[in-house]
C-alpha cells in the first residue's frame, strides 16, 4: 500500500446546517483545532515533503463549512501550497448573505484564487430544506449558483439520490439548469458518518428506472453498482493507494508540534495497517455477506465498508477508525 497524499484538517469552523447525510457528523459543536495554529503547523508539513518526501503531494483544510471568517487570507494560504481547496469550494452550509454580501464574497472568492464552486442538493425546495436542516437554504444555493455562473466560476451540483427523492429527480435537473448549476452529479449516499442512518432508503436499480434516461445517464454506473454486481466481480480490484487523514485538534496539537513530520506519517499509516488488517479482504466478506442476487446500488468503499462493520459485529472486533473523518485516518483508493 502505497501513500500518495497528505490531507492536514481543522474542523475549526461552524456549518449552518444539519443535514440528515454528513460524512462529519455534525453536531453544533466544532471539534478543530485553531485556524491560526493549524496553517502555521501545515506550513511546516509542507515544507517538509517539499524537501524529503516530494513524491507526497500535500493539502490543508479546514471544516465543518467554507464560510471561514477571515475566507480570502485562507484561499491565498491555501493557493501558495497547491492545495486543492483554494480552487475547489464546496459551498454548503454558509451563512446566508444578502445581494450585496453575497456577491462580495463571490467576487471576492474569483479573486483570490477559486475556479469551482460546488453544491450539495438533496431534492426539490420543501424536501430539501427538511433534509439539511435550515428553512431557506434551498432558495440560497440557487442564488449562489445563479451568481458565481454570472461571473465565470464554474458550478458544479452532487444530488445524492435515494428512494425518497428520486421520483423529485427530473424537476430538480430543470429547477438546477435554470440557475447556473447544469452540470450535475447523481451519487448514491455512503453509509458513513451521519449517511448510515439512510440505509433503509438506499436507492435500487428498480428504483433508478423510474427516472428518465437523461437523469440516469448523471449517476456514474461504472462507481455505483448493485450489490449482485459487486459479488460477480469479487469486489473488483482491491486499492493500491491511500492518502492520509491527519485531523488537527486541541487534544493533539501539542503532541503534533513536538513530533518530527515522518514519525506522524507512520503514525498514521499504522493506524491504516492495522485497521484493514484486522478484515479479510473485500472478495472474502462478500462470499459471507453480500447478497448475490442485491439489487441496491454502492460504491465499492461503501459496500467494502458495510461489510466490515458485519464482520466487526459477529467478530467482535472494536479497533481504531481510520474511516471516520473527524479524526485523523485513511482514504484507500
Amino acid at each position: 500500500m502505497q501513500t500518495k497524499s497528505v490531507m492536514l484538517q481543522t474542523l475549526c469552523v461552524p456549518c449552518a446546517c444539519r443535514c440528515r447525510y454528513c460524512l462529519l457528523s455534525w453536531n453544533g459543536r466544532t471539534i478543530g483545532a485553531d485556524y491560526d495554529r493549524s496553517q502555521r503547523f501545515a506550513e511546516r508539513f509542507y515544507d517538509w515533503l517539499q524537501r524529503e518526501r516530494p513524491d507526497i503531494s500535500f493539502h490543508f483544510s479546514f471544516g465543518y463549512s467554507m464560510d471561514h471568517p477571515r475566507l480570502f487570507d485562507a484561499l491565498d494560504f491555501l493557493n501558495g501550497i497547491g492545495s486543492v481547496g483554494g480552487q475547489f469550494l464546496q459551498c454548503d452550509g454558509m451563512a446566508f448573505r444578502t445581494e450585496k454580501e453575497l456577491n462580495e464574497l463571490l467576487g471576492g472568492m474569483k479573486a483570490h484564487g477559486a475556479k469551482h464552486l460546488n453544491f450539495t442538493v438533496y431534492g426539490t425546495e420543501a424536501y430539501h430544506d427538511r433534509f439539511a436542516g435550515r428553512k431557506g437554504d434551498h432558495a440560497y444555493l440557487l442564488r449562489m449558483m445563479e451568481s458565481a455562473a454570472k461571473i465565470g466560476l464554474q458550478v458544479s451540483v452532487g444530488v445524492p439520490l435515494t428512494k425518497e427523492n428520486v421520483a423529485q429527480v427530473d424537476e430538480l435537473l430543470q429547477i438546477l439548469g435554470a440557475h447556473g448549476g447544469e452540470d450535475v452529479h447523481l451519487l448514491i449516499p455512503h453509509g458513513e458518518g451521519r449517511g448510515v442512518k439512510l440505509e433503509s432508503i438506499r436507492l435500487s436499480l428498480e428504483d433508478l428506472s423510474k427516472i428518465s434516461e437523461h437523469a440516469r445517464s448523471k449517476l456514474n454506473r461504472k462507481v455505483y453498482q448493485t450489490e449482485a454486481e459487486w459479488c460477480k466481480i469479487k469486489g473488483g480490484e482491491p486499492e493500491q493507494n491511500r492518502l492520509l487523514l491527519i485531523s488537527l485538534t486541541d487534544e493533539n496539537m501539542d503532541r503534533l508540534e513536538r513530533m518530527p513530520i515522518s514519525e506522524i506519517i507512520r503514525e498514521v499509516e499504522a493506524l491504516d495497517e492495522a485497521y484493514y488488517g484486522a478484515f479479510p479482504s473485500f472478495a472474502t466478506l462478500l462470499d459471507q455477506y453480500g447478497d448475490a442476487g442485491g439489487q441496491r446500488l454502492y460504491s465499492r468503499r461503501d459496500l467494502f465498508h458495510r461489510c466490515r462493520r458485519q464482520y466487526a459485529k459477529e467478530h467482535d472486533i472494536h479497533i481504531y477508525d481510520v474511516t471516520d473523518e473527524r479524526q485523523s485516518g485513511s482514504r484507500r483508493y
